[in-house]
């Protein structure tokens, strides 16, 4: 048995693969010589490590460039098309998934709207599955080539004994091995806005699925997006705001995504501007959710189009800003300082260098209030950290959290080295039975 700590030389092989995929998929193309420049490894190491990765079609050979006086440099890269990823966006009003290849080119996306049963959990599921299946049939794809279903939920999500939901490592019994593949067929759901108390998301996903699950709460998966290929890129310490019908946020610390005790930082939305004001989704009063979320400005304004939804109603309260009107460019502007007073919150509390205000709400109306509220958070905050501190838009688009659902098995794909994960055996699945008509991935 293996002395713990001590690695053995799987793990070290792994490690080297890991770290080649990742230099590779992130700033790659690169030669074999910047490889070695880049990671410290040996000439040897990465001889032998990119001939894996070449012989397993994860990488590939894209050209070259001239050296000082030698051979021309083969030029590597990930090879974009040897697997999928799978993001799902569990949103205000729809339920978005999307099929990607491994450079995040859309192949195909389901929009399912949510009836009038709104966010009930089996609902939700039945979209998430049924959006699922088409993707990989207008596709073609092989599920074998899927690394995993990443879900971005409104929620804390607590996540399952066994794996990590968002890390899916399988925990001691290895990668992929048994029932909960991906850690998240055990992730459980406190979504205290939507009316999810403790519901069992990943159990009810894997009835319909053995494809590996990651489930994350949407501002971390935002978070993550933004922070690898976004406005956030480049940054170590940062705070990545999600603005839409609600509000949260993605706390990033010293590279890494800071969770908390039970995973629920970044409840930013919940925090409390107003001792006493008006009264949130959550059920409390005053939270900065009441002042800045779409659905409470819309409420607010009372001048929006009957049945248009959120979305028309900002777009009407833009309008009117912009012809004059004084009562919406009264909220407006309060929003921008409630905003504003929150982010310097953030400075205060975390020290960012950067915070980047995403989402479909932030992203419209951020042209509008960017100045209001970088003039707001100047004010309230302490001055030597605000002179740290940029605030910018994202630059992701409002697809973000979809996105970043899919760099959840992404994430866990690098880590690994690049192996493929096992799909759960029938004959140990939550589910029971297979129909054995489905396609492959997915159960009837």
């Amino acid at each position: 048995m293996t002395a713990r700590g001590k690695k053995t030389v799987r793990d070290l092989r792994r490690g080297s693969r890991s770290t080649l995929l990742r230099r590779l998929y992130f700033d790659g193309p690169l030669s074999r010589q910047e490889l070695g420049s880049i990671t410290g490894l040996s000439g040897g190491s990465i001889s032998n490590v990119t001939g894996e990765l070449l012989a397993d079609g994860l990488i590939e050979e894209c050209g070259s460039v001239e050296s000082d006086g030698g051979r021309p440099r083969i030029l590597l890269r990930v090879a974009a098309g040897r697997a999928h990823l799978v993001g799902v966006d569990v949103g205000e009003t729809q339920v978005r998934v999307a099929l990607f290849d491994l450079a995040r080119t859309e192949l195909a996306a389901s929009d399912r709207p949510l009836d009038d049963r709104g966010h009930d959990a089996g609902h939700v599921a039945e979209l998430i599955l049924a959006g699922l299946a088409e993707v990989l049939e207008r596709t073609g794809t092989d599920p074998g080539t899927v690394l995993g279903v990443g879900v971005g939920v409104p929620g804390i999500v607590e996540q399952g004994a066994v794996g990590g939901g968002a890390v899916g490592r399988g925990g001691a019994v290895g990668r992929g091995i048994g029932p909960d593949l991906g850690g998240g067929a055990g992730a459980v759901v406190h979504g205290q806005t939507v009316g999810w108390d403790a519901v069992p998301l990943g159990r009810m996903l894997r009835a319909g699925t053995d494809l590996p699950l990651f489930v994350d709460n949407g501002a971390k998966t935002l978070g993550q997006a933004e922070m690898w290929f976004g406005a956030g890129r480049g940054a170590r310490h940062a705070v990545v705001a999600l603005f839409g019908s609600g509000v949260g946020a993605c706390v990033i610390a010293d590279g890494a995504r800071f969770r908390g005790a039970t995973s629920s930082a970044g409840e930013w939305g919940h925090t409390k501007v107003h001792v006493g004001g008006r009264r949130c989704r959550c059920g409390a009063r005053g939270c900065l959710e009441a002042y800045v979320g779409a659905e409470a400005l819309v409420a607010r304004w009372g001048a929006a189009p009957p049945g248009g939804g959120e979305k028309a109603g900002l777009a009407a309260l833009l309008a009117a800003a912009g012809a004059g009107d004084p009562a919406a460019v009264a909220l407006l502007d309060e929003a921008a300082e409630y905003l504003g007073a929150a982010i310097a919150d953030l400075v205060n509390l975390f020290n960012p260098e950067r915070i980047v205000i995403g989402g479909w709400a932030g992203l419209l109306l951020g042209p509008r209030l960017l100045p209001g509220i970088r003039a707001a958070a100047t004010e309230y905050a302490l001055r030597f950290p605000r002179e740290q501190t940029e605030i910018v838009l994202g630059t992701l688009g409002p697809a973000a959290v979809t996105v970043g659902a899919a760099t959840l098995p992404l994430s866990d794909f690098l880590d690994s080295g690049g192996e493929f994960p096992l799909r759960a055996d029938a004959a140990v699945s939550h589910a029971g039975a297979v129909d054995a008509a489905a396609p492959a991935g997915l159960r009837a």
